[in-house]
């Protein structure tokens, strides 16, 4: 074999190797976008490049691998459904209140699945493996908690608030909170129409 066909294997065989790591590398990112959907996005404009941001979901696929999640009982699902069905209910009385409830019935479902509840990022974090497409209405559930602790928020907000929490309680719940056949009539419902929204008192 001549030096030239050597140095043709040889580049042959870079080349092929660089487009198999091309190849693993796309591979792995799709997984990733694909398991995280709008969180992959957020947490790549967060951190300095790409590789870091995919170094950090990799390494919350790790930790969330060590969790030991469990699923509710069919007694448990109905417990927080009807414990649910009573905050709406309540939310037209006492709104502010209300999300401040919806936050602590969300927390101790987090906690009976399995999910450390002590700091909310890393509470993300964890949620994010499973949970990642209703992660931006707990993020806004918890920023609008906020405000209403400082009294910024509107009968408006708390309204938003309680809808957003509704999207990762029914994600971890695995079915709507309120089956479609027991609601109460529309109107005493936080997440109800924009045409029905004079029927929730202001504040």
């Amino acid at each position: 074999m001549s030096s030239t066909q050597v140095v043709v294997i040889v580049i042959v065989v870079a080349v092929i190797a660089a487009l198999v790591a091309v190849a693993v590398v796309a591979s792995r990112r799709r997984a990733l976008r694909e398991r995280f959907g709008p969180e992959y996005d957020r947490v790549v404009a967060e951190q300095d490049s790409r590789s870091a941001a995919e170094r950090e979901l990799r390494e919350r696929e790790r930790r969330h691998a060590e969790l030991e999640l469990t699923p509710l009982s069919p007694e448990s699902r109905a417990r927080y459904a009807a414990a649910w069905e009573e905050l709406q209910v309540r939310f037209v009385d006492s709104p502010a209140e209300t999300v401040g409830e919806a936050d602590e019935l969300v927390s101790r479902l987090i906690a009976e699945r399995g999910y450390p509840t002590g700091d909310f990022s890393d509470q993300i974090a964890h949620l994010s493996v499973e949970h990642a497409r209703t992660l931006t209405h707990y993020r806004d559930a918890h920023e609008i908690r906020q405000r209403n602790e400082r009294g910024e928020a509107g009968t408006e907000d708390l309204r938003q608030a309680l809808v957003h929490y509704r999207a990762l309680f029914a994600d971890l719940l695995g079915e709507e909170p309120v089956p479609t056949s027991t609601q109460q009539p529309e109107q005493r419902h936080p997440d109800h129409d924009h045409d029905h929204d004079h029927d929730v008192p202001s504040r």
